[in-house]
């Protein structure tokens, strides 16, 4: 029997079949254990990696949703160009720590490459299906080419795991609901989370699942 999603709402229920598994700033400068780290975010990564390596074996998308901050800070949110304006290295382009966390990207994938994500098509393959995207502010869709490799994949349905629910993810989650995507919000591959975070992005139609769940769904969904 196939596991029921949390809602039978026609418009909302998740299609797995025609899903991508989107990460969002699951890099290394951005781990618990980081001087600019976000609590929580080391400690979501075992059920990251393994919904990213069932979504693949799936063959479905993968996307990796990135930041890198230019020196000087120039191309960050208002609110990070302080930090950023002394030459603090958070994410820069190039660095280790702008590096996705280890076992994120299929282990024969590139490192990131500053060129194409910041100045190039804005996104880089890493493998079969499988992307890094770039984005300068919050939202993963905002001046990002995300919707049209998503187009391009026939996407309807996008799964949210990484870092920081109450910043990046939402934003996302809030974007992507205004193009009509089905939405799942992972909550225990989530940083960050809380009651209230989780039941006010519930409020906007997201199906707020467990990686156990999703993987159920998924595997249910394969032919």
């Amino acid at each position: 029997m196939s596991p029921a999603p949390l809602t039978d709402d026609p418009y909302l229920v998740p299609r797995l079949a025609t899903s991508a598994l989107v990460t969002i700033d699951l890099q290394n400068d951005f781990l618990s254990e980081s001087p600019h780290g976000i609590p929580g975010t080391t400690e979501v990564l075992p059920r990251v990696r393994r919904l990213t390596e069932e979504f693949r074996a799936a063959g479905r998308p993968v996307f990796h949703v990135v930041r890198l901050y230019e020196k000087g800070g120039g191309n960050a949110d208002l609110v990070r160009r302080t930090l950023l304006a002394d030459g603090t290295p958070v994410v820069a382009p190039g660095t280790p720590g702008s590096a996705l966390a280890a076992g994120i990207a299929p282990g024969d994938a590139p490192a990131l490459d500053p060129e194409a994500l910041l100045r190039g098509p804005g996104h880089q393959l890493l493998g079969p299906r499988e992307y890094a995207v770039f984005k300068p502010r919050w939202g993963a869709f905002y001046r990002t080419s995300l919707e049209g490799l998503l187009a391009e994949h026939g996407v309807d349905t996008l799964v949210f795991t990484g870092c920081n629910l109450p910043n990046c993810p939402r934003a996302a989650l809030i974007e992507a609901s205004e193009r009509d995507f089905r939405l799942v919000a992972v909550e225990d591959a989530l940083s960050r989370t809380s009651e209230q975070g989780l039941a006010e992005i519930a409020g906007i139609g997201v199906q707020v699942l467990t990686t156990d769940h999703v993987s159920a769904l998924l595997a249910a969904a394969r032919p």
